[in-house]
């Protein structure tokens, strides 16, 4: 998968606006006053939080984007203000005399948070017709619409945001508060979070029963997509008329999550404002969520990081793949320091002998890569009634066990130009071959300085000799 054209995508945010401070120091001692650490701070720094966290995700990527939602007339409006235009968002809020900006202090020491402290005195009764006034004018120019609720009234009108995008056929996307959804009817998409998500449909068993009771609340609330991310199970993605989407998370190290659910609605609204498809824009928005959470703070993920993890991504991408995918694949294993093995074969019905042979070639480098040859080719090389199961059988087959990495097809007797085209780092065949020089592929192996090798099958276990056995001969 390509990373889209962000520079093309358009989003306006509208959400709870909030700053987030940061005050590091060490501690070596314990209060004599309470029992609590002394934090000597140091250094402090300030970052947009909320929506406008959202709204930083975004400009991270190079997409436009515009950022509506209340804050105070005061000192943390004003730095808010500025990190965000500094990234190149266009910040249209409401600013209030009567309401303080939001704002959340954390005490952080040695990478960990000692605690946190809010201010706040929220948005509830602050009156909305300006701001959807404004949400009005602005929505005309933008291609995805994301409404951030974090609880604090700047969206206390929800209903009717939604219901102005969905007039202006706009896809609106919401990441939603608290425990009652129906006030998110009729938006395109929702992204709960598993506890959230739970909090509204009651406590789900296992995979199967989130998939039945989210499919019921895609229906209950007539939304078109319903996103629930699941931490260290990654996401579900169910949509009307779809198969469900299960993604793994791409998480290696979590530091902080705070704000990955900010990283997966911004990197989905940018991916589908610059035309990915939504199961594609939920594959980039897991794979930022992975990057993000392996940050301290509330934090955003670029294209760089992005089209890094992609590569990665790619490169441990296990199963059956076309030969474009796997050269690519083997690139970026190669880039690792990965040692890539190759084999091929018809691999008709798969026994205990096919698969001591594989996991015995696994063990000569990191990546096995298994050539299957397809259902003419095996016809032509063992006869009519060969083979018993076919191509896509035989495939799902060998991508299922765990030392076979990827699984390409090929049509030819044999598979000499593809290895020709491969070029493995080592070339490994079973069987009873006195001279390497008879296995395809040899000579552009060796002239590459790789390795061919013979390892003998198994004795007593063979597609014939089962054959045979089932038909009494």
């Amino acid at each position: 998968m390509q990373l889209p054209n962000y520079s093309a995508a358009r989003v306006l945010v509208v959400g709870d606006l909030m700053l987030d401070r940061y005050w590091h120091g060490a501690t070596s001692r314990i209060s004599p006053e309470a029992p609590v650490p002394v934090v000597h701070v140091n250094d402090d720094e300030q970052r947009p939080g909320g929506a406008g966290n959202v709204a930083l995700n975004i400009a991270a990527l190079g997409s436009k984007v515009s950022l509506l939602g209340f804050t105070g007339i005061d000192e943390a409006a004003e730095s808010l203000r500025q990190s965000l235009q500094q990234a190149g968002v266009l910040c249209l809020f409401e600013a209030l005399k009567d309401y303080p900006t939001i704002a959340k202090l954390r005490v952080m020491s040695r990478h960990q948070q000692l605690i946190r402290l809010d201010f706040e005195g929220g948005f509830q009764q602050a009156d909305s017709d300006r701001l959807l006034h404004q949400y009005h004018a602005e929505m005309a120019q933008a291609q995805v619409i994301i409404l951030s609720d974090y609880g604090k009234g700047t969206l206390s009108r929800v209903e009717q945001f939604i219901e102005l995008a969905r007039l202006m056929k706009k896809p609106v996307l919401v990441d939603p508060k608290g425990h009652d959804f129906s006030i998110y009817r009729n938006a395109t998409l929702i992204t709960p979070n598993l506890n959230e998500f739970e909090g509204v449909v009651g406590a789900c068993r296992d995979e199967q029963q989130i998939v039945e009771r989210g499919m019921n609340l895609l229906t209950e609330l007539n939304l078109e997509a319903l996103l629930i991310t699941r931490g260290e199970q990654g996401m579900t993605l169910l949509a009307s008329e779809q198969n469900p989407l299960h993604l793994p998370t791409h998480a290696r190290e979590v530091f902080d999550v705070t704000g990955a659910g900010d990283t997966v609605i911004s990197v989905l609204g940018a991916s589908l404002a610059a035309k990915k498809s939504l199961a594609d824009a939920t594959m980039l928005a897991n794979i930022g969520a992975g990057i993000v959470v392996g940050k301290m703070g509330t934090a955003t993920v670029n294209t760089e990081e992005l089209q890094y993890a992609l590569r990665g991504q790619r490169a441990h991408r296990r199963g059956v793949v076309s030969v474009s995918e796997l050269k690519d694949a083997m690139h970026s294993a190669r880039r690792e320091g990965e040692k890539i093995v190759l084999t091929n074969g018809c691999f008709d019905i798969l026994h205990p002998g096919h698969v001591r042979y594989l996991q015995q070639a696994r063990t000569l480098g990191e990546r096995l890569v298994v050539l299957v040859n397809s259902d003419n080719s095996v016809s032509r090389l063992k006869g009519p009634e060969r083979p018993v199961n076919k191509l896509e059988q035989r495939m799902e087959m060998l991508a299922a066990l765990e030392c076979v990495d990827w699984v390409v097809p090929f049509d030819s007797d044999t598979p000499k130009e593809l290895i020709d085209e491969l070029l493995p780092d080592i070339l490994v065949k079973g069987g009873d071959y006195s001279d390497i020089t008879e296995i395809a592929g040899h000579e552009s192996v060796l002239a590459n300085g790789g390795e061919v090798k013979v390892l003998s099958f198994i004795e007593g276990h063979s597609t014939t000799s089962i054959i045979k056995t089932i038909r009494g001969e």
